[in-house]
């Protein structure tokens, strides 16, 4: 089998996704919803999903139950093209999204995914080798392949969300980051960020802006901006991943990082236009 271009570690999972008015208010109430639906979640499956849609190889790894969601998780993907390296867990991760037309998201986690204490699979072991972009998300298996990742030699990229700028977990994954990745929700200063990260040895920062766009900094300073492109807003959940995705892909191609933004921005707009992380899990779901 050809290695994949892209090796992704980290979280795939069953959601229900529940469309609310607005946000509940921390008081005992009643809402009704405009809309709900089950679906594939999880950082990791969108941007496996995304880059599968671009025409770029990658394969997943993520932890997986032996249990119902965990079959519905397994079928999706498998239609959905993605080669996926499944690890041992008692349960399948799940959530339940709360979210608004404006996609405000209230996250409630239902079941986590075991702790691995076995040694990393030698499969696994030889796709980060031979891959030539090692994607870790932010949970627990990636954070144990990080020591691995950096031996191999091959970039790293991270995705922290809405980092804040302090929190203690992320450090790690920003400190072997190669290329790292990011939202402004928590951040005072997206720029300052991205300009320190860079400082700290990255070759680049994007920071993803909703309906703004999103920015980036290369090694040089440089500081460059692209729109979001318009478009019908079904479902905001793994726009993200998608602009990740985009962004990989064309860089892979040999694009610059100005035009791999634009890139970034477009693949987003697919996953936006979708109930499910990507179109891809139309037909399957």
């Amino acid at each position: 089998m050809t290695a994949p271009a892209v090796f992704i570690a980290g979280p795939a999972s069953w959601n229900s996704i529940v469309v609310l008015d607005r946000l509940p208010d921390p008081t005992p109430h009643m809402q009704f919803a405009e809309d709900s639906w089950e679906t594939v979640g999880g950082t990791s499956a969108g941007k496996a999903l995304s880059l599968a849609a671009l025409g770029t190889s990658a394969m997943l790894y993520a932890l997986i139950g032996d249990d119902e969601p965990g079959r519905k998780v397994d079928a999706a993907l498998a239609s959905a093209g993605i080669e996926v390296r499944w690890g041992p867990s008692s349960t399948t991760e799940r959530h339940l999204n709360l979210m608004t037309r404006a996609g405000e998201r209230v996250s409630l986690y239902l079941s986590g995914v075991s702790e691995q204490t076995a040694a990393v699979p030698e499969d696994v072991r030889r796709a980060m080798t031979h891959a030539e972009i090692i994607v870790l998300d932010l949970a627990a298996e990636p954070l144990r392949l990080l020591p691995l990742a950096k031996a191999s030699g091959r970039p790293v990229w991270v995705d922290v969300h809405d980092y804040d700028g302090d929190a203690a977990f992320h450090r790690p994954f920003l400190e072997a980051a190669d290329a790292i990745f990011c939202n402004a929700d928590k951040l005072a200063d997206p720029i300052a960020f991205l300009r320190s990260r860079v400082a700290a040895g990255a070759s680049f920062g994007v920071c993803t802006l909703g309906a703004e766009g999103a920015v980036a900094v290369d090694a040089d300073g440089q500081t460059y901006r692209v729109d979001a492109v318009p478009v019908d807003v079904v479902d905001t959940n793994g726009a993200g991943d998608a602009f990740f995705a985009g962004v990989l892909a064309a860089r892979l191609a040999g694009a610059t990082l100005p035009q791999a933004l634009v890139s970034g921005a477009s693949s987003a707009s697919t996953a936006l236009g979708s109930r499910h992380l990507h179109p891809l899990l139309d037909r399957a779901l």
